[in-house]
């Protein structure tokens, strides 16, 4: 009996689940021709097939981000057109860790400031994460990114503000 398709393990069940997103994790791991199939998941009818395919790739990011780069640039597109939350979320941790050129960390920091103004807490925290993440690099993101957080753990969501306040300790 053949193996299942990637697209196959991500589907069913409800948005409160991962499914086998770590199952996938470790297949792509170890079989890194895999890894098409799985970005291809990202542009899925199914939303719920795109949050696991972007869960996994987002592990798979923390890992081995060198597996993505040839990836980046559709990823980077992806980043400023998708609506969907959960895939914003996951966007906004992926890309900093990516080898990106000056103009795609721009194109990078303009998306994360984008999702800032998302009606998500969860997008708007990791928006704050990827922005720290990118002002590693981008000496010119430090002092901005330091305002930001500031004024993130007085007026943000609870989330956001906890999140700030411990990327702020980090940042000094």
């Amino acid at each position: 009996m053949g193996r299942q398709s990637l697209t196959t393990m991500l589907a069913g069940g409800d948005r409160r689940s991962i499914g086998r997103s770590n199952e996938i994790v470790s297949v792509v791991l170890e079989q890194p021709q895999q890894l098409p199939e799985l970005i291809g998941c990202l542009w899925n009818a199914d939303a719920i097939v795109r949050m696991r395919a972007a869960d996994a790739i987002e592990k798979i990011s923390m890992r081995k981000a060198t597996l993505l780069e040839r990836y980046k640039a559709g990823l980077l597109e992806l980043m400023e057109e998708v609506q969907q939350q959960e895939l914003r979320w996951h966007l906004a941790l992926v890309i900093p860790r990516l080898s990106l050129t000056k103009g795609e960390q721009r194109r990078a920091v303009a998306a994360l400031r984008g999702y800032l103004n998302d009606r998500s807490s969860i997008v708007k925290t990791c928006a704050l994460q990827g922005l720290v993440d990118l002002s590693r690099v981008m000496r010119t993101l430090r002092q901005p990114i330091k305002k930001l957080l500031g004024e993130s753990s007085r007026t943000g969501t609870a989330a956001m503000k906890a999140r700030a306040r411990n990327l702020l300790s980090e940042t000094e």
